[in-house]
């Protein structure tokens, strides 16, 4: 079995790229390159794949992408209420296009993405319906294509923390930060931004 599996470096890629690995798959990390604020996640993937001598392989991609506030001190309440300011239109259709058009140069057997719809920020493209509804559109646009995989989507993100400590992902070993501080030539999580109180949330609930 030949995986792709769309990695960024936070939790919920790395978690999806270590359980392929462990269950035996023939592996690769596949990373967008999109204009993303700071390459710090670039870096953490980098060092995950290295870590499980998975091959890395980018995909550097560019579009008149929206500016978008960040939201910061929300309670979980508040994220799955609404979407998130922070939500960046079409992405993931993005990202699973590529991946699925890169499969078919791997000749991989599925794609993997990290989705999850239970502790998310109200992003439309993180649901089952989007979800199903692009497996539907891909069964057609590419019939004998990689089928398309979510393995954490519906998980909370304690449990998605718990598979990643079983499989031997700590804590500080993903990013997820929308907006870290640059400081001292050190770059630290910002901790208030939705990405930051969601990995709080998950990591303290399993402790």
């Amino acid at each position: 079995m030949r995986v792709i599996v769309l990695h960024s470096g936070g939790m919920d890629s790395t978690t999806c790229l270590f359980k392929a690995k462990a269950e035996g798959a023939e592996v690769y990390s596949l990373g967008i390159e999109y204009g993303q604020r700071l390459a710090i996640e670039m870096v953490f993937a980098t060092k995950q794949c290295a870590a499980l001598n998975v091959p890395r392989e980018v995909i550097a991609v560019g579009w008149r992408k929206p500016s978008r506030p960040m939201p910061v001190n929300r309670e979980l309440s508040e994220m799955r209420a609404s979407v998130s300011s922070a939500f960046l239109p079409a992405r993931n259709a993005v990202f699973l296009s590529l991946a699925a058009a890169h499969a078919a140069g791997l000749s991989a057997d599925e794609v993997h993405i990290g989705l999850n719809c239970v502790d998310f920020s109200g992003y439309p493209d993180c649901t089952p319906e989007f979800f199903e509804a692009f497996r539907n559109m891909m069964a057609i646009a590419n019939p004998q294509g990689a089928q398309i995989r979510a393995p954490l989507l519906r998980l909370s993100k304690p449990k998605i923390a718990m598979m990643a400590k079983e499989l031997g992902i700590a804590k500080d070993d993903t990013w997820s930060c929308y907006q870290p501080t640059i400081a001292g030539g050190a770059v630290t999580p910002c901790l208030v931004c939705d990405a930051c109180r969601l990995h709080e949330y998950a990591w303290n609930a399993i402790a």
